[in-house]
């Protein structure tokens, strides 16, 4: 029992502000830009790299890489726009989403209870914009809160036995790493609450920082669970778009497997907080994972048209 009390029901509380705030932040981005964002999306999609930086631009604003794929998911299935023009979006996305993550790593647990009754007093204004900005500071304060609370759990976890065992397997094989990030990622539908229980744990010294990267990077491959759910009963081109999604961060994650040391030293020359070299190096795959993909994007689309062809082409 006392083991339930101090890492149990403290994690699930943490966790819970954490997915809360996040909520609401998005919900405040929503207000703000919610209306305009399929005009943006429909209208800045001409050519790849207007798609590349409006899937960037968006998921900045939304806060979600998740939020702007099964937006574009719907677009593609209403006929909107085409499943090529969705391709940029998706690599700007990845990229959009580490802003997330750079935020978390800055450290703000001390404000999280002043930005929560700021946001409180900002919602309750009349306006709809003082509404939304309280939303999106009121949103912050519960992440910063979750944050807060989920460190609870590092001094217990620090003495037991069973949980030393786990992570020490871990470190012995990245690839537990990758399959832990990517379930508990899948389970709660968020990179970024993974990424940011990761950067907790590690601040704590529990495990390494190759372990922590490859549970960043298996965090990448469970978000596309959402995309996937949302592509269910769509046509091909939407399918098309789930699955690119997904196909790309499993890939991009494979590929990096064998360089998680290197990706380790970088990020320490960054920074020397063991939290922000997890964020740095989330940056860094991601940004290089998309930039590397950038000027194949007609390929990739060709291939992922090969892989599910268009009901014209079956």
């Amino acid at each position: 029992m006392p083991f339930l009390y101090q890492t149990v029901l403290p994690f699930f509380m943490g966790l819970s502000f954490f997915l809360l705030g996040l909520s609401s932040m998005r919900t405040g981005f929503n207000l703000f830009a919610g209306e305009r964002m399929e005009l943006i999306i429909t209208r800045f999609t001409r050519s790849t790299t207007h798609s590349f930086l409006t899937g960037l631009f968006s998921t900045m604003l939304l806060q979600s890489s998740t939020a702007v794929t099964v937006l574009t998911i719907g677009l593609t299935h209403a006929g909107i726009i085409s499943f090529t023009q969705t391709v940029g979006i998706i690599l700007g996305t990845n990229i959009g989403s580490t802003i997330t993550t750079q935020l978390i790593a800055l450290n703000l647990e001390d404000l999280a209870v002043p930005m929560l009754l700021i946001g409180v007093a900002c919602w309750l204004q009349p306006r709809q914009n003082t509404k939304a900005f309280g939303l999106i500071l009121g949103g912050f304060g519960l992440m910063f809160l979750g944050i807060d609370t989920m460190q609870i759990i590092a001094k217990p976890l620090e003495h037991s036995q069973t949980f030393h065992k786990l992570f020490l397997e871990s470190q012995h094989s990245m690839w537990i790493g990758l399959l832990t990030g990517t379930l508990f990622s899948a389970l709660v539908h968020s990179s970024a609450a993974t990424t940011a229980i990761t950067m907790t744990l590690i601040s704590h010294g529990i495990f390494s920082t190759e372990t922590a990267i490859a549970i960043v990077l298996g965090g990448n491959i469970g978000t596309c669970v959402t995309a996937i759910i949302a592509s269910i009963g769509t046509n091909p081109a939407s399918k098309q778009v789930a699955w690119f999604h997904t196909l790309f961060n499993v890939g991009g994650a494979l590929a990096f497997m064998p360089f998680i040391a290197w990706l380790g030293e970088v990020s320490s020359l960054l920074s020397s907080d063991p939290s922000q070299q997890i964020a740095h190096a989330q940056t860094i795959f991601n940004l290089l994972c998309s930039v590397i993909a950038l000027p194949f994007t007609g390929l990739l689309a060709s291939m992922m048209q090969w892989l599910i062809p268009s009901e014209r082409t079956r």
